[in-house]
């Protein structure tokens, strides 16, 4: 059953130090969109129509579209209650104590214990699970696992980090025409000069909007550990789920850690190829530790109480 309601609000608890990262974070990354548009707009005068076509259609389709690629590149198949009765039932349990509606639920085919959340918002929700993680945690445990997931939706986080990524996306989209459409081959020195500073200038502004979505993509991870360990109530179960799930991790073959691993910014715990993996260095999650050690601290004080 799906249920709509007037208010955006939910049980989830409120998040302030998120919400202030991501104010921030959005206003850094528009701030810096803005330059970005600005320098190419200078350097390519006289292509300033292309120019604004392409940055405005690849904003609109990053921010339309990003979500529903990113689920299809993770295999989500979307399942109805008679498909996944069990999944939905424990779903629904989550919507009615959170007071909040219904996503889509989704099943993806991949032995990678894993799951992950979509959606510019609540009403284009997704939250999907992989077949493996289904085999390997028990129902209280799966519950701790879609409570963090749906603690993203309610908080708007991934709808954040949707619109904070795009602009790494545009800067390499932006290098790309440059160097191959010609567009810098002008006549004059100035535009020739393009050629050389785009893909300059294009670097150093995915090397910002990469350490920025990092930063706020690690707490926003911490956060809905949070959430959802004072939503449920119980901690530990979401503490035993990710134990499982990061020590499944290691039984895995490395060519589908590899398929997993592009998209490791939205799954419930990240998948690494190899320990000398970069992705370990510049990882989208807090260590392990720090994320028990944090429901460890909610444990005790849920047990004062």
């Amino acid at each position: 059953m799906t249920r709509t309601r007037s208010s955006s609000r939910s049980r989830y608890a409120p998040d302030r130090g998120l919400a202030a990262r991501m104010a921030t974070t959005m206003f850094l990354i528009g701030l810096l969109y803005v330059v970005f548009v600005g320098v190419l707009l200078v350097l390519l005068r006289g292509s300033w129509p292309v120019v604004l076509l392409i940055t405005g259609a690849l904003f609109v389709g990053q921010f339309w579209f990003s979500d529903r690629i990113a689920a299809l590149g993770m295999g989500a198949r979307e399942v109805s209650r008679a498909q996944a009765p069990e999944l939905h039932g424990t779903v629904d349990r989550i919507c009615a104590l959170a007071d909040m509606p219904k996503p889509k639920v989704a099943i993806a085919e991949s032995d990678v214990p894993n799951a992950f959340a979509t959606g510019r918002g609540e009403r284009t929700a997704l939250v999907c699970v992989t077949t493996g993680l289904l085999r390997r945690l028990e129902p209280d445990e799966l519950e701790g696992v879609l409570a963090h997931e749906m603690a993203h939706v309610a908080h708007r986080d991934v709808a954040v980090m949707t619109v904070a990524s795009f602009l790494g996306v545009l800067a390499g989209a932006m290098t790309r025409v440059v160097l191959y459409s010609g567009l810098g081959r002008g006549r004059d020195s100035t535009m020739g000069a393009a050629v050389i500073l785009v893909p300059v200038v294009s670097a150093a502004v995915y090397v910002v909007s990469f350490l920025l979505t990092r930063v706020l993509s690690r707490y926003r991870e911490l956060a809905a550990d949070r959430a959802a360990a004072l939503l449920t109530g119980r901690p530990s179960t979401l503490a035993a789920a990710l134990t499982k799930v990061s020590g499944e991790m290691a039984r895995i073959p490395g060519k589908d850690l590899r398929k997993a691993e592009p998209y490791n910014a939205f799954w419930f715990a990240p998948a690494f190829s190899s320990e000398e993996s970069l992705g370990r260095l510049l990882s989208t999650h807090p260590t392990l530790e720090q994320r028990l050690d944090q429901l460890a601290r909610i444990s005790a004080r849920l047990g004062e109480e």
